[in-house]
């Protein structure tokens, strides 16, 4: 099992920017694939963005129109979401995953983070 240890999130005002970290305690198999799920109060968890180590393949939700950027170190078995133009329905606990492969389905997902907070208010 994976463990991954988040940071980077908090407060901010509509059109901020936020950068969300995680780090995993291991470079085995199962974290070539690292990303960022949310989950909003009273929705279902859902996929951010995900990040393929082997292929540097980033894949994104389709409705965040390119405010949102994924990034992965490698050297530090971590990856990074680069969050910008932050509107008030990107407020959500966001949570680190990794997994051999990447998936939409959270409940595919083994091993996740303890989640970081994002609140996006004015």
């Amino acid at each position: 099992q994976v463990r991954l240890v988040e940071s980077g999130g908090g407060s901010v005002q509509p059109g901020g920017s936020l950068k969300l970290s995680c780090v995993a305690s291991s470079d085995t198999a199962s974290r070539n694939c690292m990303g960022w799920f949310r989950q909003a109060p009273g929705k279902k968890r859902e996929r951010v963005a995900t990040f393929y180590f082997p292929s540097e393949y980033a894949a994104y939700m389709l409705s965040l129109g390119g405010r949102f950027t994924i990034s992965g170190d490698a050297a530090k078995n971590a990856v990074y979401l680069e969050m910008t133009n932050l509107k008030f329905e990107d407020t959500a606990m966001y949570y680190c995953m990794a997994r051999e492969r990447c998936t939409l389905d959270p409940t595919e997902v083994r091993d996740w983070g303890q989640g970081t907070r994002v609140t996006v208010s004015s």
